[in-house]
């Protein structure tokens, strides 16, 4: 029960930063509500999660799942650089992400 609230904080937290991505470029009350909503709903499912797991571990795969597909996401969807050594840490977090996960 804890990874799947930590999966859901993660999808809220993505969600929120395109939220704000967006709203940085329209501010409008979608963008807003987008931004405010989804970054609110992946501290709630966060914190939630803390009575399954523990607070170190969840909070460090919440923040590389988040921060993995943040990257992602603006790479895919926005034209950011794909450069080798960006793609190199990208994968290093993931590998971090995944061992965190496999140890606890």
């Amino acid at each position: 029960m804890g990874w799947l609230l930590v999966a859901c904080a993660s999808v809220f937290e993505i969600l929120g930063v395109l939220g704000l991505r967006l709203y940085s470029q329209n501010k409008t009350v979608a963008n807003g509500l987008l931004y405010l909503g989804g970054l609110g709903a992946s501290f709630a499912f966060l914190y939630a999660s803390f009575s399954h797991l523990l607070v170190s571990v969840a909070y460090s795969v919440f923040m590389g799942v988040g921060t993995a597909g943040a990257v992602l996401m603006n790479m895919i969807f926005f034209g950011e650089s794909t450069n080798k050594l960006r793609v190199f840490s990208l994968v290093l977090i993931i590998i971090g992400v995944v061992g965190l996960k496999a140890l606890s």
